[in-house]
């Protein structure tokens, strides 16, 4: 996948560089696999506002996606390369032997046709899923477990990756995105290779409108606010706002938020480079 600057013959086309689908193999989803998605506008079941910056966006159907990869030694041909508007990585439609379909993210370098599977006897090739233990060391994955059985929870977005450096026990300690060193049980399973999609990072939307497309309302600043609505709010003029708060007057830029007696601290090797 790759991106594409657009000739500026319009206002909202100068800044725009946008992505290309030259990955996508078809344009119709499985229908078997769609959900409904509603949307709350940020708004709780009273009808309060309690997210801020939401709403609107186009309407979309959620695809279901299989984490956990639990159909082991089924092999599973790649029949399609598709779009996930819910999500920035693309999705691979997989037809198993046994006539199941299913979505999984897909993996960077993917093709239809393949063939991939999951389980501890699974060679360490793009797409198949199998226990962090078995794999040899350096490996890159993604789509990993945090708890076996639960299902993948860690490096699932477009580009991202985590590489596995040693095995200590019944643990294996991983290099994440952020930079953190971090242990995960051995048993718990992950996909090899990258998410596909990594240009994403690249793409400018180029106008306002587009992202209320995505369902996003305008942001604006604390400072810009009057008292009774921000602790950064109000002053003569330009005021610089003081300490920088949240809007609750919790601290921001620097004040530590991660609960001190979180249960994955222990597992935590180093954190990520400031």
């Amino acid at each position: 996948m790759a991106v594409k600057k657009i000739r500026p013959i319009t206002p909202g086309q100068r800044f725009r560089i946008a992505p290309v689908f030259d990955d996508i193999t078809t344009s119709t989803p499985e229908k078997s696999l769609l959900a409904p998605l509603k949307r709350t506008g940020g708004r709780n079941a009273q009808g309060k506002m309690t997210m801020r910056y939401m709403g609107g966006g186009h309407k979309k159907m959620y695809r279901i996606i299989d984490f956990k990869r639990e159909k082991f030694d089924v092999p599973a041909t790649v029949h399609s390369i598709e779009y996930d508007p819910n999500r920035t990585a693309r999705i691979a439609l997989l037809f198993y032997k046994d006539g199941e379909k299913r979505y999984i993210i897909a993996p960077n370098g993917l093709k239809v046709g393949q063939v991939i599977v999951s389980g501890k006897n699974a060679a360490p090739e793009i797409g198949n899923t199998l226990p962090l233990g078995n794999m040899p060391l350096g490996t890159i994955v993604h789509n990993i477990e945090t708890r076996k059985g639960k299902g993948a929870t860690m490096a699932r977005s477009a580009g991202s990756y985590a590489q596995l450096l040693a095995k200590v026990d019944s643990y294996v300690t991983l290099k994440l995105p952020s930079g953190e060193m971090r242990l995960v049980l051995a048993d718990c399973l992950a996909t090899v290779g990258t998410v596909s999609n990594a240009d994403h990072m690249n793409v400018q939307l180029g106008k306002a409108g587009r992202k209320r497309w995505l369902g996003v309302r305008p942001r604006n600043r604390g400072v810009s606010m009057n008292p009774v609505d921000h602790p950064m709010g109000g002053g003569e003029g330009r005021s610089s706002g003081g300490q920088p708060r949240s809007r609750n007057g919790l601290l921001a830029k620097g004040k530590k938020t991660r609960n001190k007696k979180k249960y994955s601290n222990r597992l935590i090797l180093s954190r990520k480079k400031k």
